[in-house]
């Protein structure tokens, strides 16, 4: 009997032990650099209230800021989704997500977070 309590503590702990490691964020951002394990991945290089997302020496996308909203852009001006108030919504409007979604991939401020998360959706690394 003690041996299966042991045995079942012992996978519990497995099982909580690899749930923490998975919620571990993909990206950390450190002033510009975006990191993802410890190695530099990119760069969110701002310009007045905008970011311009760069993975190695490529501009992936941007975020813009128009009036009340957050743009997400591909690097090619084309408008992937739209940071408004506590969701991402896709540019057709349709709620996409939650912000807090996109906060659980990255540890970065909340645009960075969203440009970061839509980007990825979007296929765009």
């Amino acid at each position: 009997m003690a041996r299966i309590i042991t045995t079942t503590l012992i996978a519990f702990g497995l099982v909580v032990g690899g749930a923490s490691s998975a919620s571990a964020y993909d990206f950390k951002c450190k002033g510009e650099r975006i990191e993802k394990g410890s190695s530099t991945w990119g760069y969110a290089k701002s310009s007045g209230s905008d970011f311009r997302i760069e993975k190695g020496s490529s501009t992936i996308g941007y975020a813009k800021k128009r009036s009340s909203k957050w743009a997400i852009e591909s690097s090619g001006s084309s408008t992937l989704g739209w940071v408004v108030k506590d969701r991402i919504e896709k540019s057709n409007g349709s709620t996409w997500t939650r912000l807090d979604e996109a906060k659980r991939m990255s540890d970065c401020p909340d645009v960075i977070a969203a440009a970061l998360w839509v980007l990825k959706k979007s296929g765009k690394f």
